[in-house]
C-alpha cells in the first residue's frame, strides 16, 4: 500500500472586496426601499417591516468584517443585490474552472509537479454552475492534465470528501498524483435580501496537490489518516436545481432556490456531531490533544470554532493553534478550511501533527490527520 502526502497547496483570490459597512449600507437601503413598498401591509399588520442590519450584528453574529466576490456590483446595487456574472460562450472556459485553474497552477508550482503528471483532478463544491459536462474535466484540459475527472458535491464538506477519495486512489495504486479544486461562488447562492444571512459568504479557490509520499520532492504533509461522516438533515438546504421548471410557478422568486438554514437547529446538532467525529478520529488513530500543533476547522462561524477547539483541545486554542480566515474571506463552504491550511501550514517543524476538518449541509464532516515532513 502507498502512502499519500499533501504536497502543495494554492488559493486564488478574488480582487473585489466587500467590507461590512459597504453590505450594511446597501442592505439598508434595499430595507427601506421594501418597507416604503409596502408601508400600507405593514401599518395593518398584515406584514413586519424589514429591519436594518448593522456591522456590529455582523461581526458579534459570526466573526466576520469582510469578504471576496466575483462580482460586487450588483450586490451593492439595493435595485439588484446578488452578483452581476455575465454567461460565456461554451467555448471560453467558465467561471468555476477559470478559478480553480489559478488554485491549481499555484499549488502545482508549490510541488514542484507537471500538469501532465496529474492522474487525477476533482472539481469538489458546494454548487456547480452546471451539470454537464463536468467542471474537473474543463480543469483536467486546460491545465493539460492526464488521467482522468470528475465533479462531486458534499457541500461544506466537499475538500475533505475529496481528500479522502484522492487518497485512497494512492494508497490502492490506481493513481499516482490528484488535484483536489475547490472554486466556491457562494456569493450566487446566497439571499443578499435576507438579514440573518446576507453576510455570510464569499468567493475563493483553492487547490491541493495529494500525490504518493515518495514522490514527493521536498517539505509536506503526510496523509496519516482520514475520515468521513453524514447525517440526514433539512437544516441547511438549496432547492434549486433542472426540476425547477417542471413545477407551477417556477419563475417566481423563491426564497428556498438560495441558501436557506435554520441556525439554531445547525448549532444545536452540528457542534457534537463534529466534536465527537474528531475526538473518535484521533482516539482511533492514537492522537491525543496534545499532540496536535494545529487545527484547520471549516470557517463558518467562530463562535462554532471556538467551541469545537475547545472540544477537542480540552481548553481554549492558544494563539496560533487554530488559525481563523474568516474575518478576511467570510464563509468559503469548502475551501475554508483549506485557505487556513495554506495560510498556516508552513511554521510547522517537522514532525507536527494538525488536523483538518470541514463540516456542513448534509449533515457532513470529514477530518483529515497530518504530519509535516521534510
Amino acid at each position: 500500500m502507498h502512502h499519500a502526502a499533501i504536497t502543495g497547496s494554492g488559493v486564488f483570490t478574488p480582487e473585489a472586496v466587500i467590507t461590512n459597512d459597504a453590505l450594511v449600507t446597501a442592505f439598508n437601503a434595499y430595507a427601506d426601499r421594501w418597507n416604503a413598498a409596502h408601508a400600507d401591509a405593514i401599518a395593518a399588520g398584515e406584514a413586519d417591516a424589514m429591519a436594518h442590519s448593522s456591522a456590529e450584528f455582523i461581526l458579534a453574529a459570526s466573526g466576520i468584517e469582510q469578504r471576496y466576490v466575483m462580482d460586487k456590483t450588483g450586490i451593492l446595487d439595493p435595485n439588484v443585490m446578488h452578483p452581476l456574472l455575465p454567461a460565456r460562450a461554451d467555448d471560453a472556459p467558465c467561471l468555476m474552472a477559470e478559478m480553480g485553474l489559478a488554485a491549481s497552477h499555484a499549488a502545482l508550482a508549490m510541488a514542484g509537479v507537471d500538469a501532465g503528471e496529474i492522474d487525477l483532478v476533482i472539481c469538489a463544491a458546494s454548487n456547480h454552475e452546471r451539470a454537464y459536462p463536468a467542471i474537473a474535466i474543463e480543469i483536467q484540459q486546460l491545465l493539460g492534465a492526464g488521467g482522468f475527472a470528475f465533479d462531486m458535491n458534499v457541500a461544506c464538506s466537499s475538500a475533505t470528501f475529496g481528500i479522502q477519495t484522492a487518497t485512497d486512489m494512492i494508497r490502492a495504486g490506481s493513481i499516482r498524483r490528484a488535484l483536489v479544486v475547490n472554486p466556491e461562488i457562494c456569493s450566487a447562492h446566497l439571499e443578499w435580501r435576507d438579514r440573518d444571512c446576507h453576510f455570510i459568504f464569499g468567493d475563493v479557490a483553492t487547490a491541493l496537490v495529494i500525490e504518493r509520499e515518495d514522490l514527493a520532492q521536498g517539505p509536506h504533509f503526510a496523509i496519516r489518516s482520514t475520515r468521513c461522516a453524514t447525517e440526514f438533515s433539512n437544516n441547511i438546504r438549496n432547492n434549486n436545481g433542472f426540476l425547477r421548471r417542471t413545477r407551477p410557478g417556477h419563475m417566481a422568486d423563491r426564497r428556498d432556490m438560495q441558501f436557506m438554514q435554520n441556525g439554531r437547529k445547525v448549532f444545536k446538532e452540528v457542534l457534537p456531531m463534529v466534536s465527537a467525529h474528531i475526538a473518535g478520529h484521533m482516539a482511533a488513530e492514537g492522537v491525543a490533544a496534545d499532540d496536535l500543533a494545529r487545527l484547520w476547522l471549516h470557517q463558518a462561524n467562530k463562535t462554532m470554532n471556538d467551541y469545537i477547539g475547545r472540544k477537542v483541545l480540552g481548553r481554549d486554542p492558544a494563539p496560533g493553534e487554530q488559525p481563523n480566515i474568516l474575518q478576511e474571506y467570510a464563509n468559503t463552504s469548502s475551501a475554508g478550511s483549506i485557505i487556513a491550511f495554506a495560510k498556516h501550514s508552513a511554521d510547522l517543524a517537522p514532525g507536527a501533527l494538525g488536523l483538518i476538518c470541514s463540516f456542513g449541509a448534509g449533515y457532513s464532516v470529514g477530518s483529515v490527520i497530518v504530519e509535516r515532513r521534510g
